[in-house]
């Protein structure tokens, strides 16, 4: 008997207009052919720009400030499924043979890539085990993965490359916290993409494919996996310029090829090892960030030699514990040798014909030594140099691309024709680059973006010299705007940390804040009535044991009660909370801006404590549609929103004030369970340092992570007299918004965002966004223990 289908027998496909190219016109035909019953629509830009205006006007926004067409076809796909259902299939996809089958009886069916294309770069610095493709894609109408798809496309669209924001990386994120997992089907890459791409079979070979089982097959022609949008010039199917000489009189120049010699490597040509040098003392932190650049290089045949003449041993634990037989530490007596002595001893132990420079504080991309090796085989170079290099001052907030020059941190030469170091503290590699340029034949390649040269204050330069090569660098981006989008960019390819992006977005006067960190904060200035209109919100639940302190302490507020509104909910209570609110409300009515009061029951009733882990997905599920519920009746035309509990039994009279006077758009105070005691809401905090090296999946449930307390996370209370400090995480305990950032669609996430939700959903959504947030640890409210306990007031109890 034949199983009934839920998806429609209609297949979409999509192109810029209705002239669809040649190539792929045979493979459009195939679908029909072998569906000769199933409808059949080609949707052109026009169109879909039509269909989102007429059914989801709100996405437009994002939709149109897609930075590259591709991103508005991925995105234009998750869209039409979810309003008509049916089968999307990219044109370069090949039906083989119908696909009834495999679509029968299941309600959301997708597929995933060839496992090499999970071992290719760009998926392995995400940690994919595996990626879902977004070329062929079947759903019945409607289903809620669809709305999921919809608002995590919000919170990615800033995302600098279409992988991320929305095409294959986004879609096996959005599947790993996907509501209703057991209805979506995920087929073997042998049903519908036996083929790897051709830049993977370029890299890994060419797999055998095995077609018994496929029904249709991606030929790949727009693959990722050859030219991802954002991927700098140096990746596959690109060129760079280059210019070579011969005891410096000019030989050539011209355009190199990368894929070129990629193809005379995969025939087989020899890949000699090079070895790359590492002189270091006591910079553990930066070290790992450039063993990190040396780890994710394209080019195979490496080896690190770390020679390192200080005291601390953290640097030589950590490659131990990296157990990578490619990188060899060498532990020399601190007997304060010169620099150019110890990169002599770092060249006598290497082992490979070529030796690169690989200084211990910048950052190299990962086509790096695969380019200059090119180059080199290529040209039948003894060395090769980048003509100019990527400039990076993360203090002063800015970026630049370099002037012209012999960069001799970027040298990789043949060992054999490489001329000894003098005996210097610094500037001891200039002339050596000097004597190879004139005495070897040498390439330079204009690859700026394989070398980033990072001004830390530390260098052995000092900042003068750096700001120099800023003067006469031959583009400069100081902007915070344009900084920050570099920024985000170049940390798809490189090991820049969330703080350094973070600080990015801040700004420069968000730095001069945290300069300002040990100063008190100020309450905002200016007289009360120029004080902005402040709305209050609360959700109320079983709460009446603590609503009289709740109004008492509102009422004690200095901030002017013609400047505050109130929103309260109050739903699912079993005590007097309803009849309690009706005995206040004209009160509060008459004393402030405007009051909102919602009745709502949401279901939520809990058997056991409100802690117990298996019911904090449900509890801080109906949590966040609570605020949001609240947020959408009250909000009208206030600047900022307030987040109360109701069973906070304590905090100052110009909490508002100092709020307000920390000027950032989100931004909690303290809630500890006494004055100066232990942190209560343990939802704020800052991620440990080492946060991504730690096992956090042991910590998962239910979708959300769920660890014990201190686990990776630092809370406020080991930062008090901080003044004010970035958190990775807020609370709701007591916290203020930018009412702004709700209307632009910042929400409580009611499902797994990142692993988070509710709270924490909102800050790592605020971040996605562009907005960080930050902490007063030194301004506290107070929520004792046993307010908590005697009843489950509020609905506000951190997880």
């Amino acid at each position: 008997m034949r199983m009934q289908r839920t998806i429609p027998a209609l297949i979409h496909q999509t192109w810029k207009d209705a002239d669809v190219p040649e190539q792929w016109r045979k493979w459009a035909d195939s679908w029909r052919l072998h569906h000769p019953d199933w409808g059949y629509r080609l949707w052109t830009d026009s169109d879909n720009r039509a269909f989102l205006q007429e059914h989801y006007p709100w996405f437009l926004p994002v939709y149109d400030g897609y930075a590259e067409p591709i991103m508005r076809a991925d995105a234009i796909r998750y869209f039409l499924l979810d309003h008509f259902g049916g089968l999307y299939v990219d044109l370069d996809f090949e039906c083989l043979s119908p696909v009834d089958g495999i679509l029968d009886g299941r309600e959301l069916v997708l597929g995933c890539e060839p496992q090499a294309h999970t071992q290719l770069l760009l998926a392995r610095r995400r940690g994919l085990s595996r990626i879902v493709g977004n070329a062929f894609m079947a759903s019945r109408p409607g289903h809620p993965f669809w709305a999921h798809v919809h608002r995590q496309l919000v919170g990615a669209h800033r995302m600098p490359g279409a992988l991320d924001a929305t095409g294959p990386f986004f879609l096996s994120r959005a599947i790993d916290n996907a509501p209703e997992p057991a209805s979506i089907t995920i087929l073997d890459p042998e049903v519908l993409y036996p083929e790897v791409s051709p830049y993977a079979a370029e890299l890994f070979g060419r797999q055998q494919s095995d077609y018994g089982r496929a029904l249709a097959v991606h030929h790949w022609s727009g693959s990722w996996t050859r030219d991802a949008p954002g991927t700098p010039r140096t990746s596959a199917g690109k060129r760079f310029p280059f210019w070579a000489s011969q005891e410096l009189h000019p030989l050539a120049d011209g355009l190199l090829s990368l894929d070129a010699q990629r193809r005379r490597w995969t025939s087989g040509a020899p890949a000699p090892t090079v070895s790359c040098l590492m002189v270091t003392k006591d910079r553990s932190s930066t070290a790992r960030r450039a063993i990190t650049c040396f780890r994710t290089q394209t080019y195979l045949s490496l080896e690190l030699v770390v020679v390192e003449d200080g005291t601390d041993d953290a640097l030589e634990q950590y490659i131990r514990e990296l157990g990578d037989p490619r990188i060899r530490h060498h532990r020399l007596p601190p007997d304060g040798r010169p620099l150019g002595e110890l990169r002599n001893e770092a060249v006598d132990r290497a082992t490979g014909p070529y030796v690169c420079q690989w200084d211990d504080d910048d950052l190299y991309d990962p086509e790096r030594v695969e380019t200059q090796m090119a180059a080199i085989l290529s040209l039948g170079a003894d060395a090769c140099f980048l003509a100019r290099e990527r400039l990076w001052w993360p203090a002063r907030h800015k970026l630049a691309i370099s002037c012209a020059r012999v960069w001799e941190g970027s040298m990789v030469c043949a060992k054999d024709r490489l001329p000894r170091y003098p005996a210097l503290r610094r500037g001891e590699d200039t002339p050596v680059a000097e004597e190879v340029v004139r005495t070897r034949r040498v390439v330079s390649v204009d690859a700026p973006e394989l070398y980033t040269y990072v001004c830390h204050g530390g260098n052995t330069f000092d900042e003068a010299h750096f700001a120099e090569h800023f003067d006469v660098a031959t583009e400069v981006w100081s902007e915070p705007g344009a900084y920050a989008e570099r920024l985000l960019a170049m940390a798809t390819r490189l090991p820049i940390g969330p703080e350094d992006i973070v600080h990015a977005e801040a700004g420069p006067a968000a730095q001069a804040s945290e300069r300002r960190a040990h100063r008190a904060l100020e309450p905002a200035p200016g007289p009360a009535d120029e004080r902005p209109p402040v709305l209050v919100l609360t959700p109320l639940k079983d709460a009446a044991a603590f609503l009289p302190g709740y109004v008492k302490s509102l009422r004690d507020l200095d901030y002017p009660r013609e400047a505050i509104s109130l929103g309260l909910l109050e739903g699912d209570s079993t005590d007097m909370t309803p009849d309690l609110l009706r005995e206040v409300l004209p009160g509060l009515e008459a004393e402030y801006r405007r009051v909102t009061l919602v009745h709502r029951d949401f279901g939520l009733q809990l058997a056991g404590p409100r802690w117990e882990p298996g019911i904090q997905r449900r509890r801080r599920s109906v949590l966040a549609k609570v605020r949001n519920h609240l947020l959408s009746r009250a909000l009208v035309d206030e600047e900022w929103v307030l987040w109360l509990d109701v069973d906070v039994t304590g905090y100052p009279p110009d909490l508002v004030q100092r709020l307000l006077g920390a000027g950032k758009d989100i931004v909690v105070p303290h809630c500890a369970t006494t004055t100066g005691g232990p942190t209560y809401d343990l939802n704020t905090f800052v991620l440990h340092p080492r946060a991504g090296t730690l096992n956090w999946s042991q910590w998962l449930r239910d979708g959300i992570l769920q660890p014990p307390r201190g686990f990776g996370r630092t809370y406020l209370e080991e930062l008090r007299g901080q003044g004010l400090v970035r958190v990775d995480s807020v609370g709701g305990t007591a916290l203020l918004v930018r009412a702004d950032l709700h209307r632009d669609g910042l929400i409580f996430p009611s499902f797994p965002y990142q692993h988070l939700i509710e709270t924490e959903g909102l800050a790592a959504m605020a971040r996605d966004m562009g907005t960080s947030c930050w902490a007063l640890p030194d301004l506290e409210v107070l929520h004792p223990h046993h307010a908590s306990d005697l009843a489950d007031a509020g609905v506000m109890a951190p997880s």
